[in-house]
């Protein structure tokens, strides 16, 4: 059977009776009531993939002295395992984070369910690990935001059978308005603390190195994903790994950046060219399947192109920056 690869490309539209594309109407941005939780339980727990079998798990607490630990285990309230991780904070102007850990656990069991407390106290959280065989699914939704809209895509991801969640870039639309992390980690934990989140870097995170030490992930311009015959899931930003890649072994190469190469919308155009002009003929040599991008907020796919034309070795470009944040041009 050929190795099956499902991707949940989540975008929100509107349409007629004579199919004709209808913009939604933007939704308010989401307000959060002032919340000074001052015990040590965590926080924003959200996961991601850390390595083969293992997971990182991170999150926030208001208490200083709270442990960077988590307790697992595959039985609800019983936690056969224990991981310690480490711990941070910053601060930005009149900002100061609370304590950020982050713990890596495993080796995790595929295609398990754990059970999983942070900091030795608070609720118990559950997460599911991919799965060992096709098919691997994967959610896609890029350029979040914080707005009625962002809650919509959110609600459509929740009631859906996935394994990992993509997301290139544009997070939380913070800014340099720190606390917005803060409401944007607490927004999505519900999904984030159930199913790997994998990342990169938008131009609406500012200040790459806080989101760094909150989203304990490395950010790049791209990172690209293998999924090979045993659906083994490893992410990279390098572009020497890119060539490394045996393809005897990984049937699928995705790879994830926010600017998108190929853009029929009148907003962005041309911002993509170089970053084009220095990578497509890589990734072109290296096989890659599909390039997801954000940033323009519409949703478009490609045939398989390189260097601007079609090219049955090229690649499948699709552009998924309608996650929620409705800003015509950011």
């Amino acid at each position: 059977m050929e190795p099956k690869l499902v991707l949940l490309v989540f975008t929100l539209i509107s349409a007629t009776a004579t199919c004709e594309y209808i913009r939604p109407p933007p939704r308010k941005t989401l307000h959060f009531p002032w919340d000074s939780k001052s015990s040590s339980h965590p926080q924003q727990v959200h996961i991601s993939l850390a390595g083969d079998k293992n997971m990182r798990v991170s999150w926030v607490s208001n208490e200083k002295s709270s442990q960077s630990m988590v307790e697992y285990g595959t039985s609800p309230g019983r936690y056969s395992n224990r991981s310690q991780g480490e711990s941070t904070s910053y601060s930005y102007l009149f900002y100061s984070s609370g304590k950020i850990h982050h713990t890596v656990i495993g080796p995790l069991e595929d295609n398990t369910v754990y059970y999983y407390r942070c900091g030795g106290e608070g609720p118990e959280y559950k997460l599911k690990t991919p799965p060992a065989e096709f098919p691997v699914m994967f959610a896609v939704a890029g350029d979040l935001g914080q707005t009625g809209w962002t809650k919509t895509t959110l609600d459509h991801i929740d009631r859906c059978k996935y394994d990992v969640h993509l997301l290139p870039g544009d997070l939380s639309y913070a800014d340099y308005v720190q606390h917005r992390w803060d409401t944007f980690a607490e927004l999505v934990e519900p999904l984030a603390s159930t199913r790997p989140w994998m990342v990169t870097q938008g131009n609406h995170e500012k200040g790459k190195h806080h989101v760094l030490l909150r989203m304990g992930l490395t950010l790049l311009c791209s990172a690209h994903i293998q999924i090979t015959m045993s659906t083994r899931i490893s992410t990279t930003g390098s572009r020497a790994d890119v060539a490394k890649v045996d393809r005897k072994k990984t049937p699928w190469l995705l790879v994830l950046f926010h600017v998108p190469w190929y853009n029929s919308n009148e907003a962005h155009q041309g911002e993509g060219d170089r970053m084009m002009a220095a990578m497509e003929p890589l990734l072109h040599a290296a096989s890659v399947d599909i390039v997801l991008a954000g940033h323009v907020h519409a949703y478009e796919r490609t045939e398989r192109v390189n260097n601007g034309k079609l090219d049955p070795c090229g690649a499948v470009h699709i552009t998924i920056g309608d996650g929620g944040k409705q800003r015509r041009f950011s």
